[in-house]
């Protein structure tokens, strides 16, 4: 079999990352589609190696609203896929074929994946896959991702299906006026969309649509523009609804008919009613933001007081002793006092003081993609619609800000998701401030040196801050530069499931993994820097102490700035301007500076801060400008230094405000 491409295509919460996951075991990798910073993967078949799939993103259609909508579209329509897998959730069938009349009309040899079809047998329901696959002319295979079931007769089919490809039936599944609409405009491109090598009642139908793109990909005259605005007005005065309208009655009309016919309902999913009865309390009107913030706070506690501290404490011990003996053996081959302290102090210090926190990373998002999986974090997105709405922004933002708790830079780029451009800059604004994981490693050191009996309320303290300056920050932009309204937000919420555990292995070591990709890279040549600026003056002497380094002299110019935030030790300072590298560096720089191990820092930290200005420091810490990696995917999507300068430059000064504030407001009580 010659090297062939398949499309993976379907709705988000359909199971397609799981049946991906499925089809191709680890044979994949992870990239951006070119152009854009939508993320696709890319795996071979496990049985058949010459065969690539690709993850496309999960949609709801093809109108080009989205970056996920334009991509896939783009995807079919260019690279022209031998086959497109459409997965279907059987439990919501109606919405999800949707998707998949669209599909059809791009004339790709087409398989439908009718996914969780366990559950639709479970509940007494049935659906008659057989018939359903002639009415829509399509090869049906039901399956169960989650369980594995029906997948070897999935690629059985495509198999056969790229050995004999036989193009979809072209059912014309239209009537009355939109028939004659598409009809019309379709004599009218038929030369044009042949010359663009498009499918013609796809390219009817997006005009009758009013799609711009495909307008300008055809090259149509004005003539012909006009032609076509008329015999769409025409249609829309008949019918008494706008052209958009029309289309999707029409379409959801002829699933209605069909699944009339193949799909025997005789109550909801056990899934779904088990997903209504828990949604009265999580979705509750007035409970469900207090629920999430327990949620939230029972994860930090068992993160930092119970299992994430518990093995830090371990792998702590576990490098304390590695450098110990790493130390002694530099001793005993004689090598030199200078590279002995670079390789003890810089390297082993500033790198282990990060890798330290491993163990909590890796916890915590464990416990997220628990949250993730099951479905809870969509209705979290439809609970906080309201408060977002209120400072100028949809439920659908939340999402970005959502990845933001893992890291600023794919949480920048999701936010190209948004269909309106003042949605999508605020929430690239607002969105760093959203406490991501790099900087974990941080609260870890201050709340062990000032407030170990109180870790998980100060930890859920830092998360709430920048939720609340986020807040408060889009009341006042909403008022100024974004005015206006936000789009409206409409999301499907999944029945809960229970997560796999496959996916939540594989989420938790693509952390992990960035993670020691940073504490390996970044953060060891930041260790290096660091431990050179302070081990040397300005007339490069190597020098003992510290103070008279040419770091501190870079510091204390720094340190005066910080002053009226409780924090003018050069050291502070340094750490801080360091963390723009990356956030970690504040640990590991403040780790360089006291050349020792963590016992050593711990010693030092109250010289540098009482527990007041520690907890003023966390708030610099949350809400000033993310790491330079952050910075760069900021410049890119808003497209110009001037808005992204602006950017973190209010960022950074709202980090100023809010620790000056707690700081000179707790002095007077404290």
């Amino acid at each position: 079999m010659t090297q062939a491409l398949l499309a993976l295509a379907g709705n988000q919460n359909s199971g397609k990352t799981t049946l991906f996951n499925v089809l191709t075991g680890s044979n994949q990798h992870v990239g951006n589609f070119p152009g854009v910073t939508v993320e696709k993967k890319v795996g071979q078949l496990k049985d058949l190696k010459e065969v690539s799939l690709v993850d496309l993103p999960g949609i709801y259609s093809l109108s080009p609203y989205t970056s996920e909508e334009v991509v896939t579209r783009d995807f079919i329509l260019q690279e022209h896929p031998n086959l497109i897998i459409n997965i279907v959730d059987a439990t919501n069938i109606e919405r999800n074929l949707y998707l998949t009349l669209q599909l059809m009309e791009l004339q790709v040899p087409m398989v439908i994946a009718l996914n969780m079809m366990d559950e639709v047998v479970q509940s007494g329901n049935s659906i008659d896959t057989e018939r359903l696959s002639k009415q829509l002319g399509v090869p049906i295979v039901p399956i169960s991702a989650a369980r594995k079931q029906g997948i070897n007769e999935l690629i059985r089919t495509i198999k056969k299906m790229l050995k004999h490809p036989v193009a979809v039936l072209k059912p014309d599944f239209c009537s009355g006026e939109v028939h004659r609409a598409i009809h019309a405009i379709a004599h009218i491109i038929e030369d044009h969309a042949k010359q663009c090598d498009y499918p013609l009642r796809f390219a009817a139908t997006k005009l009758v649509e009013g799609d711009s793109v495909m307008q300008q990909k055809l090259s149509l005259h004005d003539d012909d523009i006009h032609i076509i605005e008329d015999i769409v007005k025409s249609m829309e005065h008949a019918l008494n609804v706008d052209r958009e309208a029309a289309l999707a009655d029409m379409r959801y009309c002829y699933i209605e008919s069909i699944c009339k016919d193949s799909v025997c309902k005789v109550q909801e999913t056990y899934g779904q009613q088990r997903s209504e009865k828990i949604d009265r309390w999580l979705t509750h009107k007035y409970l469900g933001i207090p629920i999430f913030i327990l949620i939230m706070l029972f994860i930090f506690y068992i993160t930092f007081s119970v299992i994430g501290g518990a093995l830090q404490e371990w792998l702590e011990m576990g490098i304390e002793a590695f450098t110990e003996q790493f130390s002694i053996l530099l001793n005993n081959i004689g090598i030199s006092n200078w590279l002995h302290e670079l390789l003890i102090n810089g390297v082993c210090n500033g790198v282990g003081s990060v890798l330290s926190f491993l163990p909590i990373i890796v916890i915590l998002f464990f416990f997220l993609s628990l949250l993730e999986d099951s479905g809870y974090m969509a209705r979290v997105a439809f609970v906080m619609d309201r408060s977002l709405r209120r400072i100028g922004l949809s439920g659908r933002s939340f999402v970005p800000m959502l990845i933001g708790f893992g890291c600023s830079v794919p949480a920048i780029m999701a936010a190209r998701t948004l269909s309106s451009e003042r949605d999508r800059k605020m929430t690239i604004l607002l969105t760093p401030f959203m406490s991501c994981s790099a900087k974990l490693p941080i609260y870890g050191m201050i709340t062990a040196a000032f407030f170990p009996d109180h870790a998980a309320l100060i930890l859920i303290s830092v998360y709430l801050l920048g939720i609340l300056v986020a807040i408060l920050s889009g009341l006042l932009l909403k008022q100024t530069v974004f005015q206006g309204d936000c789009v409206p937000f409409v999301m499907e919420l999944p029945a809960y499931r229970i997560p796999a555990a496959k996916s939540v292995l594989l989420h938790m070591w693509e952390k992990a993994k960035d993670f020691l990709h940073r504490a390996f890279t970044i953060i060891f040549i930041a260790s290096i820097l660091i431990w050179f600026l302070q081990s040397f003056d300005w007339q490069l002497n190597y020098i003992s102490d510290s103070s008279a380094s040419i770091l501190a002299s870079l510091g204390s110019a720094l340190a005066r700035v910080f002053a009226p935030l409780g924090f003018n030790d050069w050291r502070a300072a340094t750490a801080l301007l360091s963390g723009v590298t990356a956030k970690e560096s504040v640990v590991s720089t403040l780790s360089v500076l006291t050349q020792g191990n963590d016992a050593a820092l711990a010693q030092m930290l109250p010289q540098i801060f009482t527990p007041l200005s520690a907890y003023a420091f966390l708030a610099f810490t949350v809400l000033y400008m993310p790491c330079i990696a952050a910075f760069a995917a900021t410049k890119r999507e808003l497209g110009s230094w001037r808005d992204a300068l602006l950017t973190v430059g209010y960022q950074t000064v709202a980090a100023y405000v809010v620790a000056l504030l707690i700081f000179q407001i707790g002095s007077l009580f404290l």
